[in-house]
């Protein structure tokens, strides 16, 4: 009867730990079913979005084109009662015509017509007849980008034709809103300078005097441009424009800046004299070194509206000789991969390469990040834009990407690993640390360049309430979250910042991320098509945010799911956050159910090859 009574009793434990877990499970289908609707809610609303925009992007291209021609139509009424008005003082100044008057006016005066008659036989230059003039542009946008937008969507291979969603060229925002430079240059040039400071383009020899001193600039840079108004100004024998121009800058103390990029440099020699400073590209050239760099506005992976067609292209097919700067930029981010010929300029490969794109005969992401990488440690033009101002003694004050790392190291056991991590890190200028007694000098032997502030561990205190006085101690403008379980590579928060360049985020991290699972051996990768996107949240052991951003959101007081509960305030206070890429950290856990129903198993074994790059 006992032995009974025991199997009953233990059939019943178990019923209730099945019924228990079967709940637990619910619970979890439930929360997943949850999100999964929000989520779906929230594409569909960012499909309802792009459909909106779309429209009122078509909307203002008929617009500007119906705008475009009331102006030639206004135009040419002006030039044809131009041309009436020249007609009339054509006839008037006639020799019949005056004859006629001087008949008219002495006939009863025989003195008066003598005198008519005399006048009348003088030659009188005639009226010169009008000519037609350009029809005037728009009026030009002040913000950097507004009127700089690609315009042709069709490609065409093989006879094939392909729609894209063209790249809209953002407006904004400049490194030095202080600095404001007049600048002479063709589109790529002109694309490459305007996000670095406030940028007058677009005057003529014929107008400068009216249109700078609208905004008195601090700097001159002017291209060896070979098209264009200021072409003739420049090649050969300076032309008395732009004599008259340097001289004008001359008057009020504005640095003048020669930039040679192509053409012989004997043909532009004459008139770089004229200026302060000259810079060039041609290492044959004897002058100061000025070399073109990738423009994070404009080159970057963000990705293509419809994403990428899955070929591998040449570079003829990529570019044809047909598109504006603005349309090369679409291309740069359509195919899988483009195939390069030996001899390509540098600059071409890296502007490439900073789109993502793979370079050589088949995709390879991997290999494509790595050259993305590679492009940016390269030299960006917000580089080399203070290498200019510097020899030329002007400020080149900018905002800088520094970062203090919170780290609450809650397991004496993990003090090591997640030090390790940190020192790997390139841009850490404070390390905030919550840890035992001896951690705090553990952390100064390993970090000896890093100001660390120390703070002991509280048993009672949250990881979130940890975070939340570590932030009042931060200093740098960007703060990282890491946590001491997991791993993070090399170059783990120097691809983060680099998303700061060029998105309008206030948070970025991952959505997309390997993970492993040490009791299966699993590695697992999550949400691979979450890269180089707005999306509604990213985890928090990634997290790098702008410091007045996270004093604004806070942290919550909890250990587990403070991320989520900061995830959802930014999506009611319209904070946006950014995912970046996949690669450079590893979620370590012994076990994680969630995980094992959201991501795909990619092999079982290490997850390092694959995400440490």
């Amino acid at each position: 009867m006992s032995t009974e009574l025991e199997s009953t009793r233990r059939a019943l434990r178990e019923a209730i730990a099945q019924a228990e877990h079967a709940a637990e499970l619910a619970r979890l289908l439930d929360a997943a079913q949850a999100k999964l609707a929000a989520a779906d809610q929230s594409a569909e609303e960012a499909r309802m979005l792009a459909e909106r925009l779309s429209a009122a992007e078509e909307q203002l291209e008929d617009e500007r084109a119906a705008a475009e021609k009331l102006r030639k139509e206004l135009a040419e009424q002006r030039y044809q009662a131009e041309v009436a008005n020249w007609k009339l003082s054509s006839i008037k100044v006639a020799r019949w015509n005056r004859l006629g008057d001087a008949i008219k006016s002495g006939k009863s005066n025989p003195v008066r017509l003598a005198r008519g008659l005399k006048g009348a036989a003088k030659p009188v230059k005639r009226p010169i007849a009008p000519k037609r003039k350009p029809v005037a542009a728009g009026q030009k946008a002040d913000r950097p980008g507004a009127a700089f937008q690609a315009t042709t969507s069709t490609r065409v291979l093989e006879g094939a034709s392909f729609k894209l969603k063209p790249f809209r060229v953002p407006t904004g925002p400049n490194t030095r809103p202080h600095l404001t430079a007049a600048v002479i240059a063709d589109p790529h040039v002109e694309a490459l300078l305007r996000y670095e400071w406030r940028q007058s383009t677009g005057f003529t020899p014929r107008d400068f005097a009216r249109v700078l001193p609208l905004e008195v600039p601090h700097l001159l840079v002017v291209e060896s441009v070979t098209q264009g108004p200021w072409a003739e100004e420049l090649v050969g024998e300076p032309g008395e424009g732009l004599r008259a121009l340097l001289a004008w800058c001359a008057e009020r103390g504005i640095r003048t800046v020669f930039w040679h990029t192509r053409g012989d440099v004997a043909d532009y020699a004459a008139a770089a004299e004229l200026f302060e400073h000259r810079f060039t590209t041609d290492l044959t050239v004897g002058w100061p070194r000025l070399q073109f760099g990738v423009q994070p506005r404009v080159h970057n992976p963000m990705p293509l509206s419809g994403g990428r067609v899955d070929r591998v292209l040449t570079l003829e097919q990529l570019l044809p000789d047909h598109l504006s700067y603005p349309d090369v930029l679409t291309s740069y981010r359509w195919p899988a991969a483009v195939e390069v010929p030996p001899g390509t300029p540098q600059w071409r490969l890296a502007e490439i390469a900073a789109c993502g794109t793979s370079i050589g005969a088949e995709p390879d992401p991997r290999r494509a990040h790595v050259a993305m990488r590679r492009a940016y440690l390269g030299g960006t033009m917000t580089e080399r834009i203070d290498q200019l101002l510097d020899a030329v003694g002007l400020p080149s004050a900018r905002a800088t990407l520094n970062v203090s790392v919170l780290l609450p190291v809650t397991d004496p056991s993990l003090l090591e690993h997640a030090l390790a991590q940190v020192a790997r890190q390139s841009g850490v200028s404070q390390l905030v640390l919550f840890g035992p007694p001896a951690a705090e000098q553990r952390a100064r032997d390993v970090l000896p360049d890093v100001d660390v502030v120390f703070r002991h561990l509280h048993a009672a205190r949250s990881t979130g309430a940890m975070l939340g006085r570590g932030l009042d101690l931060c200093e740098s403008d960007l703060v990282a979250v890491m946590d001491p379980r997991d791993v993070y590579g090399t170059h783990y928060l120097s691809d983060l910042r680099r998303a700061f360049l060029f998105s309008t985020a206030d948070i970025v991290g991952k959505a997309a991320f390997y993970a492993h699972l040490r009791k299966p051996q699993a590695t697992l990768l999550k949400q691979p098509d979450a890269e180089y996107s707005y999306l509604p949240e990213i985890i928090g052991a990634t997290l790098l945010a702008r410091r007045n951003t996270l004093r604004e959101l806070g942290f919550a007081d909890l250990t587990e799911g403070w991320d989520e509960v900061m995830m959802r305030q930014c999506r009611a206070d319209g904070v946006k956050v950014f995912s970046a890429d996949r690669f450079g950290y590893v979620r370590v856990r012994d076990e994680d159910r969630w995980l094992l129903g959201a991501a795909q198993l990619v092999e079982y074994g290490s997850a390092e090859p694959h995400a440490l790059i």
